[in-house]
Order: C-alpha cells, then structure tokens, then sequence
C-alpha cells in the first residue's frame, strides 16, 4: 500500500540516482530515433542555484523529457562557463583572506595553476543543484569552457577571423574597471541612479571673440534682450574629464552660436585651444546647449570625435588616476591624481578662478562595475575587436527568412533593434583566467596571429616573441557553444547529428550578448544556423512584481524550497506561470502546487484501495460504461493540448491542461463518479472500470512526467505491482501516450458533461440556500421533457450520492414551501420546510456584507487620493485595485444572497 504521503526528501535522490544510473540521459544510439538537442546555457563555474536557473532549466528539462518520451535521439548537452572575472575575483579573495600573496606577487603561471586547483576542488556545486532540480542532462557529455578542446576551437576561430580581417587590433573606447584594470561587457555594467551635480563651466573664446547671448525672450520664445559674452558655458557631471576635452559642441540649428562655430575656445587649466563644433549630439533645449567634447572618456563624446575630427587624449591610467602621458599640458599638480580627487581640485579651482558659473544638483545614472562596484570610465585602450556588422548580416538574414524562429515572436524585434546598430565588438579583457589570445608580439611591435607558439615563431621567422597578457571576453568562448561542445572543429558523429540544435531556452536580456553571437558563429563556421528555436522565458519577480534583491529581503531561494516542498511543486510553479514576460512568483503559489502533488498521490492511494489494477489484454477502446468511455476521451483530448502546448514552447498551457484534467476531470468527477461503482453490484461494470481506473492513472503519469518527474516516478515504482507487470519499467525510458481520436466518444462527453452540470448547479443551489452539508435535499422536478427524465433516470443513484439528495420525484404543480431552480435543462423545486434557519443565515451573511463594505470604503478612499496614486509603489497601487474589485464582487454576490434569503423567507410563510 502507498504511503500516505510522498517524502521528496527520501525518494528525489534515490530516483535520480536511479534516473542518472540507468544510461537513459544519454541520446537513444540504436535505430534511426530522430535526433532532439539542446545545449544549456552554460551557468558560471561560480554559480549556485537561483531562482532563475530553477526557470530556465526546468524549461529545457520538460523539453528534454518529453521529446524522450516520443521516441527521439535527445541530447540535452550540460556545461559551465569559466566566468573570466567571477572566478579571479573568488580566488583572489581567497588568497586575500588566507594572508597570502596576490595575483601579481605570484606571477601568472601560479595563479593559473591555483584557479585550476580552486576549481578541482571547490566548484561544481551549481550540477548538483541541477540534478537536484531534476534536469535530466546528458553528464557524460558536460563541457567546460576551458576544456581543451575548446581552447581547441577558440584559437582556431580567431585565427581563421583574424586571417579574414574579422579580428582587428584598434585603439577605441571601452568600458574600464579601475578596480579590476579590465574592459568589461555591457552585462558586467550595473546602472545606478545616484545624487549628482552639473557643474556649469564658462570657457573663455580665443582670439578675442566675442558674441550677443540671449537674456530674455518674448511670449512667442523669441530673444527681446542680449549681453555681450567672451565664453561659452558648458555643463558635466565630470569635471575630471575636462582635461582631456578637444573640443565644444553646438547644435547646427542653434542660432546662439551661430557665429561661433570654426571659433576656438581656450580650455581653463592646460590653456589648450579647442575648436566649436556643430553637431546633431548637442541639444539645445539642455542646460546651455553646448557640451563639451571628451573623445577618450565618453562614449557619445568618441563619436562626435569622429564626425569633427578631434583628437582623443586619455587623461587617465588604468586605476583612474590623472596622468599627462597623452598630453603634456595636464598641470604636474594633477598627475597621478585619484579621479575623485580631481573632480574636487577643479571644482574648488574654477570657483577660486571665477569660471564656476552654477552647480545644478540632479540625479542620475552612473555606470558600475557589477562585481567591483566601482564606478565604470570610458577609457581609450588598444584591444581586439571583431567586425560584428560583417557577421551580423547572414544572422539577421536568417531570422528574417525564419531558419530560426523566436517565440514569443516580440522578441525578434530586441534582436534586429541590436544587429542592425552594432558596434565592433571587443574580445579583450585584462584578466589572466581565461582563454589566452593567440597573438605574439617581436621587439618592434609586429603582431604574429597562429594557433601556436610554434607556427607563430616559424610566421616571425625565429624572432624572439612574447603572447600578448590579454584573455578573450568570456562571451567569446561563449558564442562557439552549440558546435564547439560537440567536438569542433573534428567532424564528430554529434556534430553531425545533433547540430543544428532544436531549441535554445534562455533570458531576453542575453538576445544580443549570446544568443546573437552564437548565431554569428554558427552561421560562419558551420554554415548552418545554431538552433532552429529561441524559446525566451519571462523574468521572475517576487508576488508584488518587484525585482527579487537580498537587499530588499524578498529572494526565493530555490533550494530552499527543494528542502522544504520538493522540486515539483516548484517545477509546476515555473511551468504554470512561464507564459509571461514577468512572472510574478510566491511561496503560496509554490505550496499550492504541491497540494496538487498531494491531489494526484491520494487519486493513487484511492485507486489502489479500490483494488484498481492493469488487466492482461486490457483494452480501453472496447469498454462499454458511460464514465468510462468519457475518462477515456477527456485523457484524450488533455494529452493533444499537453502535446501541443510543450511542442508550441507554451509551457503554461502544458501544466494548465494538465492541472484541469488532474484535478478537475480524473479526481474531482470521476473517481467520485466511479465509487458507486465500486462499491455496487455490478461485478462485470466493477472489473471494466478498475481496469480503466488503472490504465487512465498510468497514461495521466505519463502526461505529468515531464513537469513533475519526482512524484510521478514514485507512483509508477510503487504501482509496478498493481496488476500485469508493465513492459516499460521506468516512466523516464516510457512512451509518451499514443491515443487514437476514436478514444473521444461524443455522447459519452455529452452524457457526462450534462451529469457534471447538473450536480454542479445542485451544489450552488445548497450553496446558495445555506443548507448544512450532513442535510440531504428533496428534488422535485417540474414536468420534465421525456429525454431529460430519461437521464435523471439513469443516473439518479449518481445525482443523489454526489448532490446529497434524499430522493428525486416528478411534480406537476410546484410544492407548497418550496423554491425553484434549473437543473440539468429542468425546471426543479426543493422543499425547504425545516431545512434552513432563516434568521441565523441572514445574520451571517449581513456580517460578512459589513466586512466587504469595510474594505471597500476603505480602499476606495485610499484610490481616491491622487497622492497616494501618484507616489506608491506602481505593484502597490494594482494590488489595492485588485483588492477593492474582490470586496466589490464579493458584496454583489451577497446582496444576491440576501435576496433569495428574502425569497425563501416569503416561500417559507404561512399564507392564510
């Protein structure tokens, strides 16, 4: 006999040991099964579990299983990412805090070799969680992005692009850690809004130039009053920046400065002559309407650069201090000066100089480096770039004519927005973890691209060479996973069989930094498209739609919840909610969830006590009862919309069809349906519907597995016993159900559904009416047509047993003291003489009526206060909205209530 109840804590790690022992992650390799692959997005080699992953990876998870249970070849292929600046970061403090040397001290080889250690001891945390969520990867098969096959793959993919002038060395802007002295990714840049200030700054014109500026202006706008002016004003929030300005930008329409584009300015403090610039950047309805121009410390400002021609003079070092090694006219007094440090001296010198003309307080974004926290500098540095516009065309192309499809297809439109405006991408980092870039340098300064040392010195002819420090950008490795985990550049069996991928699952917010990159490389190097389907799956946010932060003490721990509830109910949290962009997650929706385990185990233990048991020879196309053929088409017709919905990437859709049919269908209607049943006389009606009981059960595991993997395999070990053996001895390694359309029977459906309907309306009529659930009711019904009376005939043991009824009789007239419903497509009386305490109910509900006009007063007040609108929290503000509208559908409902308490009070009265 089951146990009353699962224990997740005992069987998940005995079933997937069992799972993982069993050879089943592996791809079918008998026969010609249809190959299915997908690769996971390979998590930090850093990383543990978050809530997130617990998404993502139960999507592919769900895929994975499904897609093996109809028969295919699937590789679901696992791995990690070495996470370039994570893991230095980790193993730097490591050493900080064991008191030993630093990475410098060391040198690299040894601090290499002290990663490879940390690693071999210390990471692979985040497979285990994985298994623990249930994911069903191939572990035979898990790639690390430092494997050296990878390495492999990586040199020979920048050799080969660098050969095609695809891989360039250039001198451009990045984004600089000073903390780390590397370029780092957009993704690595967390924007902040902090207090700030506009410092405005008057630069006096050279030459003795002069203007008129407007002072004052009319209704319309226009100038009415000038004064004379030797300077121009521009605005920044980075003073420091200001010694290494070329130049000031005006808008070409700003009639201000009209006159004064060509001129030159003289910069205050290096007395540098600048020229006036016109261009569209400048916007004239800002602060003064010019700006100046920092072509080696501001992005937008590297631009404007170009179009003018300006120079670009870096005025920092690597750790952000101010130094004069560009330009010697940067004062000895700011040279090797903290950024900070500078911003202060400036500022406190243009007051004491008298070209201070404001400070604006405001606040604004500041750039930081996501694992330093350290403000972020735009730093002009030699690195090596990729032509991403050159790659990015046939990737674009490919989408377009659909070689590979987005779903949702929303989402096409943050790919395109990216690849039509992109930038050169940089593949260098000052990082010693990570994939060193193949490039050697002789003593003049001569590059030597190869794949070797070797075949390096043999390209320099014997000259003594050094590799360059940098590694590549983790992104880099990254973009070759689909084909480089498969054994590229080798022409593997996998390769051939399992590339292109099927789908890919993974965040909105990596479209452009891998999913557009991997489609980049695939297309160049395999001439084939990665994956055929990018499935993008929502954020998860807390229930109230925040961002999830340790700060704000609402992150769900997935693990957590593993300990606690187990991985199912998670999954089918995941599954059931995944339809949106932000999912909005609670521990209550997850505990929920494992009540429906609970509802599917206790539908077991009722099966199982009521001697249900696989018969041989069992067939369910020939079976005679009404529930019986209805069970059988709704099982139907829940495994196409299952079906359809896991092979659509409608992964909501899945667990809905599969909640309605569980709950609603199979526990709440027909088990109940079948207990008379069970416990009648019929013996042959008896045996049909256990077998039936037993069959339907193990085809609805089937249907289950791929959300709820755990429980679902318990139940199909522990019911092994139950009747015939089964020939499919684990629900991993079984067929996913194969269920003709003859399985749907129409009158069947119409019989029971009109048998649903007519118990439902019975139970809202005692809903309604207050009747005690021990009470039982007399039905009266009211010259019913002969096909109805017919129904109510044959199921009226059914009706009496499910609705709590005494008897059922046939009336011509309506019975003294009674009040009528419709039920079942007839008009009904019940009698309710002795039945209802009329005054209490009304008592009862006129209290809770008191309550709802309470909340809806209250709440109501609080939404009629525009500050209160205005200034919450948006989440809160829809969640008082959601809460008035339940007050005020709850007291619609009870004013309804209260009526048919009037109603029944005047039947109820002795009319004389």
């Amino acid at each position: 006999m089951l146990d009353k109840t699962f224990d997740p804590t005992a069987a998940e790690p005995r079933l997937y040991a069992m799972w993982e022992d069993s050879g089943l992650f592996a791809p079918k390799t008998e026969g010609a099964a249809e190959a299915y692959s997908i690769v996971i997005p390979p998590p930090n080699v850093t990383g543990s579990l978050h809530i997130g992953h617990a998404l993502n990876n139960t999507l592919q998870d769900i895929l994975a299983r499904y897609h093996r249970m109809k028969g295919k070849a699937v590789l679901w292929l696992p791995g990690t990412d070495h996470a370039g600046i994570a893991t230095q970061m980790v193993v730097e403090r490591q050493l900080a805090a064991a008191g030993n040397v630093g990475r410098r001290e060391m040198g690299r080889e040894a601090f290499i070799a002290r990663v490879w250690e940390w690693k071999a001891t210390s990471a692979g945390s985040i497979q285990n969680q994985l298994r623990r969520l249930g994911s069903s990867c191939d572990w035979s098969r898990e790639r690390f992005t430092l494997d050296p096959s990878l390495q492999d793959a990586v040199r020979k993919v920048f050799v080969q692009l660098h050969r095609e002038g695809l891989i360039y060395r250039d001198k451009r802007l990045v984004n600089w850690d000073p903390h780390f002295q590397t370029a780092i990714s957009d993704l690595e840049v967390e924007q902040k809004e902090m207090d700030g200030s506009y410092w405005h700054f008057a630069y006096p014109l050279a030459d003795g130039v002069t203007y008129e500026h407007p002072v004052a202006w009319d209704g319309d706008g226009q100038p009415t009053e000038y004064e004379t002016r030797d300077y121009i004003v521009v605005a920044t929030t980075r003073p420091e920046t200001m010694l290494g300005d070329t130049g000031v930008a005006v808008h070409p329409d700003d009639a201000r400065y009209a006159g004064l584009v060509g001129k030159f300015v003289t910069l205050p403090i290096v007395g540098r002559r600048i020229p006036i610039v016109a261009d569209d950047y400048a916007d004239p309805t800002k602060g003064s309407g010019a700006v100046k121009i920092t072509p080696a410390h501001d992005f937008n400002d590297f631009q404007v650069g170009k179009r003018a021609g300006l120079e670009a003079l870096n005025v920092m070092d690597a750790f952000g201090r101010i130094t004069a090694a560009d330009t010697p006219d940067v004062p000895a007094d700011y040279e090797g000066m903290d950024r900070f440090a500078a911003r202060k001296a400036i500022v406190a010198r243009a007051g004491e100089e008298g070209w201070l003309k404001a400070i604006e307080k405001t606040r604004h974004v500041i750039p930081h480096g996501d694992r330093s926290g350290v403000v972020i500098e735009p730093w002009l540095t030699d690195q090596w770039y990729v032509d991403a516009h050159t790659l990015a065309q046939p990737a674009i192309k490919a989408v377009e004519q659909g070689d590979t499809v987005f779903e949702p297809k929303s989402y096409e439109k943050i790919y395109f927005e990216w690849l039509r405006n992109i930038e050169p991408w940089c593949i260098s980092r000052q990082l010693w973890w990570g994939h060193r870039i193949p490039a050697w340098y002789d003593a003049e300064g001569n590059i030597y691209v190869a794949e070797s040392e070797a075949e390096a010195l043999a390209q320099a002819g014997g000259k003594a060479l050094t590799q360059d420090e940098d590694v590549l950008d983790t992104w880099f490795s990254s973009a070759l996973w689909p084909f480089s985990t498969m054994g590229w550049p080798e022409d593997t069996e996998d390769l051939r069989r399992f590339y292109p991928t099927s789908d890919l699952v993974t965040a909105a917010d990596i479209i452009f930094f891998w999913v557009a990159r991997m489609m980049m490389m695939g297309l160049h190097f395999m001439d084939e498209v990665p994956f055929k389907r990018v499935i993008i799956n929502g954020l998860v946010r807390d229930e109230k739609g925040q961002k999830m932060s340790k700060s704000k003490g609402n992150v769900i721990d997935p693990l957590g919840i593993i300990d606690e509830l187990g991985a199912d109910p998670l999954r089918f949290t995941m599954a059931i909610l995944s339809g949106t962009r932000d999912i909005k997650l609670s521990r209550q929706r997850i505990e929920g969830y494992r009540n429906f385990g609970t509802k599917l185990w206790n539908a077991a233990r009722f099966s199982q006590m009521n001697e249900a048991k696989r018969v041989e020879g069992f067939d369910p196309a020939t079976v005679d009862q009404t529930i019986n053929r209805w069970v059988r088409g709704e099982l139907t017709k829940a495994e196409r919309a299952v079906s359809e919905a896991i092979e659509g990437g409608r992964f909501d859709d899945a667990a809905s069809a599969l909640y309605r049919f569980v709950w609603n269908v199979f526990c709440d209607w027909y088990l109940e349906l079948a207990k008379p049943v069970f416990m009648g006389s019929d013996e042959v009606a008896k045996a049909e519907t256990r077998a039936m009981t037993a069959w339907t059960l193990d085809q609805t595991l089937k249907l289950m597995h791929p959300i709820m993997p755990f429980i679902t395999e318990e139940l199909w070990d522990k019911l092994a016993m139950e009747g015939v053996p089964r020939t499919e001895a684990t629900l991993i390694g079984a067929a996913w159900p194969d269920l003709p359309d003859s399985y749907v029977d129409g009158e069947a459906t119409e019989d029971i559904s009109w048998l649903v309907g007519a118990v439902t309306e019975l139970r809202s009529s005692r809903a309604e009416i207050g009747v005690a659930p021990a009470v039982k009711l007399l039905l009266a019904l009211y010259n019913p047509t002969p096909d109805i009376q017919a129904r109510f005939d044959r199921h009226s043991d059914l009706i009496k047993t499910l609705a709590r009824l005494e008897d059922i009789t046939t009336v011509s007239a309506q019975p003294s003291g009674s009040i009528t419903i419709t039920v079942g497509g007839a008009s009904a009386h019940i009698p309710l003489q002795g039945i209802i305490d009329i005054a209490a109910e009304r008592e009862r509900l006129t209290r809770e009526a008191a309550a709802y006009d309470s909340d809806i007063a209250h709440v109501g007040k609080k939404l009629g206060n525009p500050n209160f609108v205005s200034r919450a929290a948006p989440e809160v503000v829809e969640e008082q909205r959601a809460k008035l509208a339940e007050a005020e559908a709850g007291r619609i409902r009870l004013t309804a209530s209260l009526a048919r308490l009037d109603e029944m009070e005047q039947v109820l009265k002795p009319h004389g």
